[in-house]
């Protein structure tokens, strides 16, 4: 049985002020493995403080000490992988694949901004004015449980690299790998205040943070309706804000694609995280003439998928994340009936053989009407919508006709054709014929999903201001 009954302030473990205990779920089974003492405002604003102190001494640092502070980050965190991989298969239960990857992305990810800070061009020539790029000051990063570690590790190297001190708020359904990350972190001997790690309730440790005067910027990945409730609050202090929020990806087939290839591609897009990703791609858009075809491909691909123990190597949909995501999703599976789209495999229920746990039969709707709930409403699970097109005007503007705009996919044989396709998407990133994911490019969406952008020079740029000297 796991028992946190600490958070991390000033370069401490300390016990926090909040005394509510929060129960650690397995979301394969469905049973307790653990509790864990939350934080409330009062810890929000012993971290605020903290880093706020820190701020001055750690914004004059040079590149070089910032460097130096990022390896330091970089190997007390590829030190702490297998036992990262271990608690994200235990409280998140991400296929064994996926959760690897999950366990060396927060190390992966550090030297990416190591690189990226080594050519950041501080200061800039504008005509005759000299360029300055500042630290904002105290930045409060807000992650998610489905990548919390992954996360916490991107946003705070970026700070870091941006000389920007942190007061981090992680998920409290990541509990366990919240506590592997900030023992490295603790281990890798940042200087104290750097960065303040406070896991609690969003309506109270996210709202100290994005009230408080002493914040100047919010890094927030998460649901569009609490991006929405942190841009109002920020507003009142003038904060600069990077939202990373929801999306309804689409999936665009064209004519020319070869059915199978397409089809596994596009299912891969759709089941990512065990559909619980902000850019997987649930709408799947296929051309009239070849519906048919395309329904047969996309079905037996779905139905190849496993949904099972993490733990099983033949396992590709692990459990949601708990009972609540799961009840969502089978609302929506639910709702899909309801609005008459038809079931091509799946449904509503558990798979067959499985009576404990969060765990979602893979699903695939068609004639799937582009204005149903389903094919407009993020579901965060595995369900996928598709949606038949007549002629490539109507495909484009279907996959533009949703509030969102993160990520997308084309799928073409002619490349230069489904490059063209997808430069009139309106998408923070347009993927062709490929899921690779490109570090230095900026990552964010137009819309509902978000604002600003993380990843690359993008990513430090927001954590800075600009001032511009003019001499005579």
């Amino acid at each position: 049985m796991h028992v946190i009954e600490h958070i991390y302030i000033n370069g401490r473990f300390v016990t926090p002020v909040g005394d509510e205990w929060l129960d650690i779920i397995k979301p394969a089974d469905g049973s307790v493995i653990g509790k864990a003492r939350l934080a409330n405002e009062q810890d929000a604003e012993r971290a605020i403080a903290a880093t706020h102190a820190a701020f001055p001494a750690f914004s004059r640092t040079s590149v070089t000490q910032r460097i130096t502070l990022l390896e330091q980050m970089y190997d007390a965190v590829k030190s702490c992988e297998t036992d990262l991989h271990a608690a994200i298969l235990e409280e998140y239960g991400a296929p064994s694949s996926r959760s690897q990857w999950m366990a060396s992305y927060p190390a992966d990810v550090i030297l990416q901004v190591m690189e990226e800070l080594k050519t950041y061009p501080f200061i800039q020539q504008a005509g005759r004015a000299r360029v300055q790029m500042l630290s904002l000051g105290v930045a409060g990063l807000i992650t998610p449980w489905n990548s919390n570690a992954g996360f916490i590790c991107h946003k705070l190297a970026t700070a870091l690299a941006a000389g920007c001190t942190t007061v981090i708020k992680p998920s409290e359904f990541s509990l366990l790998q919240t506590e592997v990350i900030t023992q490295a972190l603790h281990r890798a001997g940042l200087p104290d205040g750097l960065f303040n790690i406070v896991t609690g309730r969003g309506a109270q440790v996210g709202d100290a943070i994005s009230r408080s005067e002493k914040v100047a910027k919010i890094s927030f990945t998460g649901s569009t309706a609490t991006g929405k409730a942190i841009l109002r609050t920020a507003a009142d202090t003038f904060k600069r804000v990077t939202l990373e929020l929801g999306g309804k990806s689409p999936t665009l087939i064209l004519p020319d694609a070869d059915a199978s290839t397409a089809a596994k591609l596009a299912v891969q897009a759709g089941f990512i995280n065990s559909g619980q990703a902000c850019i997987a791609g649930t709408r799947i858009l296929v051309p009239e003439a070849r519906k048919a075809e395309f329904e047969r491909a996309l079905a037996a691909e779905v139905e190849a998928q496993h949904s099972g123990d993490p733990v099983d190597a033949s396992t590709t949909i692990g459990p949601m994340i708990n009972e609540k995501q799961w009840q969502r999703v089978q609302h929506y599976i639910e709702l899909g009936e309801q609005e008459g789209a038809r079931l091509l495999s799946g449904g509503a229920g558990r798979p067959d053989g499985l009576t404990h746990g969060w765990y979602i039969k893979p699903t695939l709707f068609s004639d799937v009407n582009p204005q149903m709930r389903i094919a407009r409403e993020e579901i965060f699970g595995p369900v996928l919508s598709l949606i038949s097109y007549r002629d490539e005007a109507e495909a484009i503007a279907i996959a533009n006709d949703t509030e969102y705009g993160l990520s997308a996919l084309v799928i073409g044989a002619d490349e230069q054709h489904a490059r063209d396709v997808g430069e009139q998407i309106l998408a923070g990133r347009v993927m062709i014929n490929t899921l690779a994911h490109e570090p230095r490019a900026p990552f964010g969406g137009f819309g509902h999903s978000g604002i600003g952008r993380e990843m690359g020079q993008w990513g430090i740029s927001a954590f800075l201001e600009p001032r511009a000297v003019t001499i005579a």
